[in-house]
């Protein structure tokens, strides 16, 4: 039997297993959406110190750089 055989032979397998097992029955509760998680979980404002950008990276840090920086980049810490 060649390696592709025997990977259709259990494909097969596998698919009449699921059909002859009992269905599950379907949940009939959703999904919290993105508003409706929001509002379960209020999210503390920003702390930054007077003298700082303060820009807020993807990933929750803050740029460390003076406020109104020149430079393009932002330092996160």
């Amino acid at each position: 039997m060649s390696k592709e055989a025997a990977l259709r032979a259990m494909r097969e397998a596998r698919y009449a297993a699921n059909a002859a097992a009992p269905s599950r029955p379907a949940t009939t509760a959703k999904p919290a959406t993105r508003t409706a998680r929001a509002e379960a979980a209020p999210v503390a404002p920003p702390v930054t110190d007077e003298g700082l950008c303060g820009h807020r990276s993807m990933n929750g840090r803050t740029c460390t750089r003076e406020r109104g920086h020149a430079a393009k980049s932002h330092r996160y810490s």
